[in-house]
C-alpha cells in the first residue's frame, strides 16, 4: 500500500516579513525548528480551501517525483499577533490562530524565467500534466510559480488549484472536463511527451496513494458552517474527484495537446 509521508508540525516563533507579491498576503516566518518558512494563512481571502489545495497538489507533485519545498503544518499561537504594529497583518494573524501551512523557504532561489531558463520536454510535460490534472490556473508566463534553486526547478504556490471546491456540489461533472486554461501554461510549448507522461503517472497515482495524500488534510480545515458534510465525507469528495479525474485523464491530456498545436 502506498502511503504519503506524515507532515511535520512546527510552531511559528517569529513573523519576519510579509510577502506582498502574493494576493493572500503570505509571509516569511521562523519556526521553533529554526528554519524559515513561507507561511500561508488560513485567515486569508480564500480561507482553508487554499491551504487544502496547496497541500493536496503539492504532495501529489512530490509523489510524482517533482520537486516541491517541504510542506509543514504551522501552528500559530493566539498571542502571536499582539505585538504586530500593522493592523492589516494583525487582523490576518488573529484570524489565523491554529494550524496554517508552511513551505520550506528556499534561500537564494530565483524566479523561473522562460526566456533564460530551459527545461526538458519530459519535465515540461510532467508539470503540464500535473497542472491540468489538479486544475491549477496559476502557472503562466506572467506568474510562473516556479523557482530555480541550486540549478534545479522547484514548484511552489498551488493554492489556486482544485478550484472545483469553490463551485458547489457538481464535483462529478467537473472531474471529466478538459482544463481549457492549460492554453496559458508557461511550459506548454515544450510539453511534447504528454502521452508518455500520462501512462507513467496513471501508474504512480494509485487509489491508495491518492487516499493517503488526501488523508493528510486536517479536520479543522474541513470544519465550517457552510458545509453539511463531515471532514471525513469531505476528504472522500476530494479523493473521489481525483480518482475520477485520473480515470478520464485522456480528456485533459488531449485538450493540452490541442492547445499546444494551436500555439506551435
Amino acid at each position: 500500500m502506498n502511503t504519503a509521508p506524515q507532515l511535520r508540525t512546527v510552531n511559528v516563533t517569529r513573523y519576519v516579513i510579509p510577502l506582498r507579491e502574493g494576493g493572500s498576503l503570505p509571509a516569511l516566518a521562523e519556526a521553533d525548528d529554526e528554519f524559515l518558512y513561507v507561511l500561508k494563512f488560513r485567515g486569508a481571502g480564500q480561507g482553508t480551501k487554499a491551504l487544502i489545495a496547496e497541500l493536496i497538489a503539492g504532495e501529489l507533485a512530490r509523489a510524482l517525483g517533482l520537486r516541491v519545498p517541504e510542506i509543514v503544518f504551522a501552528n500559530l499561537d493566539a498571542a502571536f499577533g499582539r505585538t504586530e504594529p500593522d493592523e492589516e497583518i494583525q487582523d490576518l494573524l488573529r484570524a489565523s490562530e491554529g494550524l496554517n501551512l508552511g513551505l520550506h523557504y528556499l534561500s537564494g532561489a530565483i524566479t523561473f524565467d522562460p526566456v533564460i531558463n530551459t527545461v526538458s520536454s519530459q519535465l515540461a510535460s510532467q508539470i503540464v500534466w500535473l497542472d491540468a490534472f489538479v486544475m491549477n490556473v496559476d502557472r503562466t508566463a506572467r506568474n510562473t510559480n516556479m523557482l530555480m534553486w541550486h540549478k534545479e526547478l522547484w514548484l511552489i504556490d498551488h493554492g489556486a488549484a482544485l478550484y472545483v471546491h469553490h463551485t458547489g456540489p457538481n464535483w462529478p461533472e467537473q472531474s471529466g472536463r478538459p482544463f481549457t486554461q492549460i492554453k496559458d501554461h508557461v511550459l506548454l510549448p515544450q510539453a511534447t511527451e504528454l502521452d508518455d507522461v500520462d501512462a507513467a503517472f496513471r501508474q504512480l497515482l494509485t487509489p491508495d496513494r491518492i487516499e493517503s495524500i488526501v488523508s493528510l488534510v486536517p479536520d479543522e480545515w474541513l470544519t465550517n458552517e457552510a458545509s453539511s458534510e463531515s471532514p471525513s465525507e469531505q476528504r472522500q469528495l476530494y479523493a473521489q474527484f481525483l480518482r475520477d479525474r485520473l480515470a478520464s485523464s485522456e480528456i485533459f491530456v488531449n485538450a493540452a495537446k490541442d492547445a499546444r498545436k494551436a500555439l506551435v
